[in-house]
């Protein structure tokens, strides 16, 4: 039987012993049927796992003992930032999930001159909170120790001056170039913007490639909002990172 990898928002030692949180407890001892002494693997995000093993499983709660950590090596060598235009339901989710299992560093979602979501502040939040807890359960499925961070929606206008990375890219066909012509940067820092179901308007590019952004094609096809990101990160980690 495969073990249960489960992660938990708390600081982990080894040879500690701490009552399982409510979500981690659902999933374990009312959905996967957990017993006291079945193993576990915990990880909470801030690198490498801890294995351990059940105890004291009671009907509406139980502890987990941990007995050794384990140091994972499988985070992508590029911190690479996407800016994910906001995309209308499980397209999102979709984008995130299979982001975080290509190795992304972060995600920013962007609204942008195109972008039919509009969130107030209460949605925004609660939306942010579905992002990160899919990226959660990615990293979960993939094995990855580091939980990668969904920050909070701005506008693609006001996130583009800011972006700091060494090396930025925009999926765009006009004026794009291959990315083989690109060196990866020493710094090892890369980001994307990834533009809505409608594209990036004229503007928008514009405005990226003043402050440093390069268009860049990924194949003669068009990409689906949810797929480009999948597409840039693998061709990226293939001739800078870990594939």
């Amino acid at each position: 039987m495969r073990i249960p990898r489960i992660f938990v928002d708390l600081p982990l030692a080894e040879n500690a012993t701490f009552d399982l949180p409510d979500g981690a407890f659902q999933h374990c001892c009312k959905v996967l049927r957990l017993k006291t002494d079945n193993p576990v693997v915990l990880f909470n995000g801030h690198g490498g796992q801890y294995h351990g093993y059940l105890t004291n499983v009671q009907k509406r709660s139980a502890q987990v003992h941990i007995e050794q950590f384990e140091d994972l090596h499988n985070e992508s060598p590029l911190r690479i930032t996407i800016g994910q235009s906001i995309s209308r339901g499980e397209r999102m989710d979709y984008a995130i999930q299979k982001a975080v299992e290509s190795g992304v560093f972060k995600i920013q979602p962007l609204f942008s001159e195109r972008c039919e979501v509009r969130l107030n502040d209460a949605r925004m939040e609660k939306r942010v909170q579905h992002w990160q807890q899919v990226a959660i359960s990615a990293a979960e499925q993939c094995g990855r120790g580091v939980v990668p961070e969904i920050c909070m929606p701005t506008n693609l206008s006001d996130w583009v001056p800011r972006c700091k990375e060494s090396l930025k890219f925009t999926l765009h066909h006009h004026s794009a170039q291959p990315l083989s012509r690109f060196t990866a940067p020493e710094t090892k820092d890369i980001a994307l913007l990834i533009g809505p179901e409608g594209g990036l308007t004229d503007n928008e590019v514009t405005q990226a490639h003043e402050v440093g952004f390069h268009s860049i094609a990924l194949g003669p096809r068009v990409l689906r909002t949810e797929t480009a990101p999948i597409v840039a990160l693998t061709a990226i980690n293939l001739l800078w990172g870990d594939l």
